[in-house]
């Protein structure tokens, strides 16, 4: 099986409305970083490719026949507090304050302006079964 550098054999893609605008507030907030697109003839976003560290997510416009979706993503930051602030000066919003857990994070969560859940995690522990 070949998967393309970068890319996981499970990889999210998320349809968005205002793709333009929700790419930016990825950069923003996660700092994500676009390694890719191809536009529509109409001039849209029919695929972006955007890194976070070692992974990629692929980021569309919305159509008809491909609704914005919502999905929940963990992602693992140095500093959950720091990433928290970030997040929220980027426009999103808080729905859970970082706080330590049982299970060896520091985690927080927002609520993207696409209406994704992102579980914003620094891991504490060594100890990768908690």
């Amino acid at each position: 099986m070949r998967v393309p550098d970068g890319f996981a054999v499970v990889t999210p893609y998320i349809f968005a409305d205002g793709a333009e605008a929700y790419i930016g507030f990825l950069e923003a907030a996660f700092g994500a970083r676009e390694v890719g697109r191809s536009i529509t003839p109409d001039g849209r976003i029919a695929n972006c490719q955007l890194t976070f560290s070692t992974t990629t997510i692929m980021v569309s416009e919305a159509s008809a026949p491909f609704p914005a979706s919502r999905a929940a993503f963990y992602l693992y930051v140095a500093d959950a507090n720091a990433a928290m602030a970030k997040a929220e000066q980027a426009g999103a919003e808080t729905i859970m304050s970082a706080a330590d857990m049982p299970y060896g994070d520091r985690q927080g969560g927002v609520r993207d302006p696409s209406g994704n859940i992102w579980w914003v995690s620094q891991r504490l522990t060594a100890d990768p079964y908690f």
